[in-house]
């Protein structure tokens, strides 16, 4: 497979890292790492209460156990000052994610962790192009994974990759690497057109329509959608799920490596998202509200750029009305599973901040065809409902929500 080898040597480049694996997705390529890790029943893997449900789902594929820790209300990642509350004899992993692109606190969470010899894996799935103290995110931890799905800044339609710096981890990865099935002709095929589809088709102003429909194929699996009707309805590993990498999907990776004038467009799409959040910020404060906090320890790439809102379903039906772009990541500590949680070994009520977040948040777009044409858009739209997001914090004091 030349254009994945090709891929591969560009990530190693890009992320100064010789251990690279590619998968099909990127809950494949944790799932890998999971595996690599000898992870086995009963073994408990600590997790943010705000994440999306296809992250739980290789855990209890392999019959281990998430444990849930409520998440910061500044940088909506995991609290660290809650995770050894957590920790049991059977903990094996922490899982510290990149919330819409910011990683999380990774040395507060790596010293617990060595202190108590358990692993960390970064979940990088928002966080490609973003760092930590200077280090890239995904090279710091024992083990990461990315997603380079639709959405994502580093797209290849769908996608994953495993990363590490841990020998013995790296040859269990390259064993299993070499064990997943290669997708389909029709697989590729479909993820062509799916490509071509989302280039020329997909634009702010038919956002709505095109993200309902969309979610609908998906969930009756009749799309390659990033997430499956059966991942949101049953904890069963479906067959066929260890899967590889695509020449189709390496192809469209190696697109980011080129350069235009001396940079890689993967540089510059980050740095777009980044010129698109500085001026959400600053509306943010002409209309008297605070901006996302920024840690002074990472890089923010705002894959997604969150906002608190009081009422959000009415929010989001003001936005589809106005033809405003809006996210509505998470919808649930379990994104986008909205009902029996409990499946998923979630109970309602124990991560109050993660909760409140999860019925409040909508984040604004920032990817390449917004523009500032679009975000004075935006802007009207903000100003014209002040009042719809005046005050939305989380409070210091607050009861917790009933199941």
């Amino acid at each position: 497979m030349i254009n994945a080898d090709n891929f591969k040597h560009k990530l190693q480049n890009y992320l100064n890292t010789k251990n690279i694996y590619l998968f099909w997705k990127g809950r494949v390529a944790l799932y890998a790492i999971l595996k690599a890790l000898d992870i086995k029943p009963g073994d408990e893997i600590i997790v943010p209460a705000f994440t999306c449900v296809v992250v739980i789902n290789p855990i209890l594929y392999l019959g281990a156990k998430p444990i849930y820790v409520d998440i910061d209300k500044k940088t909506f990642n995991m609290n660290p000052e809650k995770i050894e509350e957590k920790i049991t004899s059977k903990t094996k992993v922490i899982l510290a994610q990149n919330t819409f692109g910011l990683s999380s606190d990774l040395d507060s969470i790596m010293e617990i962790a060595k202190s108590r010899d358990i692993w960390v894996i970064e979940d990088c799935a928002h966080g490609f192009g973003g760092s930590y103290k200077e280090r890239k995110n995904g090279t710091i931890a024992d083990a990461a994974f990315f997603s380079t799905q639709w959405n994502k800044p580093f797209s290849t339609g769908l996608g994953g990759i495993a990363v590490t710096n841990n020998e013995f981890i790296a040859k269990k990865l390259e064993k299993i690497e070499k064990k997943a099935i290669k997708p389909s002709f029709k697989e590729e095929f479909i993820l062509k057109l799916l490509m071509i589809l989302r280039e020329k088709v997909l634009t702010p102003e038919i956002y709505w329509i095109a993200l309902k429909g969309y979610r609908k194929l998906s969930e009756w699996n009749l799309i390659l959608g990033s997430s499956q009707g059966y991942e949101l309805k049953e904890i069963k590993m479906p067959k066929n799920f260890l899967k590889g990498f695509s020449e189709t999907q390496a192809k469209a990776g190696l697109k980011y490596f080129e350069k235009v004038n001396g940079e890689y467009k993967i540089d510059l799409i980050i740095k777009h998202r980044k010129k698109i959040a500085n001026l959400y910020k600053q509306i943010l404060k002409d209309l008297g509200f605070e901006p996302p906090y920024e840690p002074s320890y990472a890089e923010h790439t705002y894959l997604k750029f969150p906002l608190l809102v009081k009422n959000r379903e009415k929010f989001f039906k003001l936005a589809e009305k106005y033809k405003i772009e809006l996210g509505d990541w998470f919808l649930s500590p379990l994104h986008p599973v909205q009902e029996n949680l409990e499946k998923w070994l979630y109970k309602w009520g124990k991560n109050p901040i993660g909760e409140f977040a999860s019925r409040h948040i909508v984040n604004l777009p920032t990817h390449g065809k917004i523009d500032e044409n679009y975000v004075d858009r935006i802007y009207s739209f903000l100003k014209k409902y002040k009042n719809e997001i005046m005050g939305c914090s989380v409070p210091k004091d607050y009861k917790k929500y009933e199941a």
